[in-house]
């Protein structure tokens, strides 16, 4: 069974005077360990699909099927707290607190769902040791490079040990060493942990080291194929 399943997916986003269809009947499977890239020119749907997949965004139509689960059938508080438990997201921005360390930053999101706080920081160091952080565990996000930044976001997003990884544009903010580095990073995760990505990106060089490759045209899928 596909740990993502996207069945006859719509979403049009009404502003009173437009209406934008960013996705138009779209069909996605997804399975268990696997790494895919969403790739497509700006305005496609990319991000859009990423945030309807993961419960992020509602639909206009269609089905979202995670684990078996409809997502979208759940109420807010259930949903979110499914993805607290059984996702972690990576985005462009670092979204990391300057004023806390990089383990603070880390265990934040466990604290907040209630984790004691011993517990939640020995988590955090497991997931700072995962992205070769740990010397750096005690360093605030100005005390280090955009790359260090990015594995502290990282190791975030696994420190809950999610079933899948959303990653929008994970590498956007980074040049082209560093961004190499992560994507490998994240390739070693996908491989050692057998976790599920979703990796949004326009970076060709990126989305080689994917698994598969999902092309996307005006909110729909025009090609897809393997690596």
């Amino acid at each position: 069974m596909a740990i993502i399943k996207a069945t006859n997916v719509y979403k049009t986003y009404d502003t009173g005077k437009i209406q934008v269809k960013a996705l138009r009947g779209l069909d996605l499977e997804v399975q268990k360990g696997d790494m895919i890239a969403v790739m497509g020119p700006s305005g496609c749907g990319k991000t859009t699909l990423l945030n309807c997949l993961s419960g992020l965004d509602d639909l206009t139509d269609g089905k979202v099927l995670i684990e078996g689960q409809d997502i979208h059938a759940m109420k807010d508080n259930p949903r979110t707290e499914y993805r607290a438990k059984k996702m972690g997201f990576i985005f462009q921005s670092f979204n990391l607190l300057p004023v806390l360390t990089a383990v603070e930053n880390v265990e934040l999101p466990l604290l907040v769902s209630g984790m004691k706080t011993k517990e939640a920081k020995q988590k955090a160091e497991k997931a700072l040791d995962l992205v070769g952080l740990m010397d750096w565990k005690d360093h605030k996000p100005s005390e280090m490079s955009g790359g260090q930044q990015q594995r502290v976001t990282i190791a975030r997003s696994l420190v809950n040990d999610p079933t899948i990884v959303w990653a929008d544009e994970p590498t956007g903010n980074l040049d082209t060493k560093n961004s190499l580095e992560v994507m490998d990073l994240l390739l070693e995760l996908n491989k050692k942990n057998k976790q599920t990505f979703v990796v949004v990106t326009h970076d060709p060089a990126i989305g080689k080291k994917c698994k598969r490759i999902i092309e996307m045209r005006s909110g729909v899928i025009a090609k897809e194929f393997s690596n």
